[in-house]
């Protein structure tokens, strides 16, 4: 698939990635199901965590977030989408 993203497209179909992320690696869904998509520019998708960080007492799962997990992530991108997409996090 050559089509060019939009960052509304990732978002429109977002939590299909996440389920398909669910059913591969949970930790991988647990570091991940909260992220903000702030942007996609290059096939480069930069996350965010700030709205998950206000409740980090309760749940702050940045010390799983490691490189396997991102790599579980996006190879759910390109199953979804058909696109190589690099996730950034912030």
């Amino acid at each position: 698939m050559s089509q060019t993203l939009t960052l509304s497209e990732i978002k429109a179909r977002w939590n299909e990635v996440l389920d398909l992320v669910e059913r591969e690696n949970r930790i991988a869904w647990l570091a991940f199901f909260d992220a903000r998509l702030v942007s996609f520019d290059n096939n480069k998708l930069r996350l965010s965590f700030v709205d998950a960080e206000k409740l980090s007492g309760v749940h702050d799962f940045a010390a799983v977030r490691k490189e396997s997990h991102r790599k579980v992530l996006e190879q759910a991108c390109v199953e979804i989408f058909g696109e190589q997409i690099e996730i950034m996090t912030e």
